[in-house]
């Protein structure tokens, strides 16, 4: 029997929608616009791996500028698992973000296997799910995003992240279909947070505020834009228990957990003021 041949090659932008498709299938529940915005974070950071042309593996290793890297979307598809492929799709992808600290939220089941591939915990990450609504009160403080310059933002945002990731947040706060609140406290921006559509209901992140009761007003005004019957989602670190303190008093149910882990040390975050985490995927 002929041997079928392995490649592997960064994806075309189309690539990256069957990614997004894989993952939905295996109930990590991505946005809807997901796509192009984990595009535009880095368009050469997406591996597939192709057996005689056919795609049956992807990976996502974002160079962000400076020394960081974050590793996502490592999905083989079940057919194909145990024999190899997402392995070789693996090395390929810690290949293209050599000499950087690379970070990952994987699944505990795989933790073992990312520590042989040098990886070390850092804290675990908690997926709460609650329900929308609420009244749209009347709050002069928080306002569309939109309404401020995106300096203001980009310099707000810097300390939430270890390096800068302008064009992805730019096309993340504009996507279509979602909200983006920011909360101006004595004229300055004090804390910021998007709600977008996903295949199951809505995903509240990033959410970043400089105190919990600011975090409670921009939460309450982004769940306040969906329906009381929608599904929200809002992922945070078990390091910070205001945030924590956020879901449970909003009656949210623990569904999901991960397993934050680097390669190098943890970069230094503000987590207490970090109510909710971006994306799994890229960070």
């Amino acid at each position: 029997m002929q041997q079928k041949h392995y490649s592997i090659r960064t994806m075309t932008r189309e690539e990256v929608t069957l990614a997004i498709e894989w993952a939905a299938q295996e109930g990590w529940n991505p946005g809807l616009h997901d796509a192009a915005c984990y595009y535009e974070a880095d368009p050469d950071g997406f591996l597939m791996g192709l057996l005689d042309g056919e795609p049956i593996a992807s990976i996502s290793a974002i160079r962000y500028a400076g020394s960081f890297g974050f590793v996502g979307f490592y999905i083989v598809k079940p057919e194909y698992r145990g024999q190899g492929y997402g392995m070789q799709l693996w090395n390929a992808a810690l290949d293209y973000l050599e000499g950087r600290n690379i970070g990952l939220d994987g699944v505990v089941a795989q933790q073992d296997n990312y520590m042989k591939s040098g990886f070390k915990l850092a804290y675990r990450n908690i997926r709460y799910e609650g329900l929308g609504g609420g009244s749209q009160t009347e709050n002069p403080e928080i306002i569309p995003l939109d309404r401020l310059a995106f300096d203001t933002l980009a310099a707000y945002e810097r300390p939430f992240f270890p390096t800068e990731r302008l064009e992805f947040i730019k096309a993340w706060i504009n996507q279509p279909d979602c909200h983006a609140l920011g909360m101006m406290r004595n004229g300055t921006l004090s804390g910021y947070g998007v709600i977008r559509p996903c295949r199951k209901g809505y995903k509240i992140g990033p959410l970043f505020a400089d105190s919990q009761d600011l975090a409670e007003s921009l939460f309450q005004a982004l769940k306040a834009k969906v329906k009381a019957s929608d599904a929200i989602y809002l992922d945070i670190s078990e390091l910070n228990p205001a945030a924590i303190e956020l879901a449970e008093r909003h009656e949210m149910q623990l569904v999901f957990e991960t397993a934050r882990m680097y390669t190098r040390e943890m970069p230094e975050l503000p987590l207490d003021k970090i109510f909710g985490i971006t994306s799994f995927e890229i960070g």
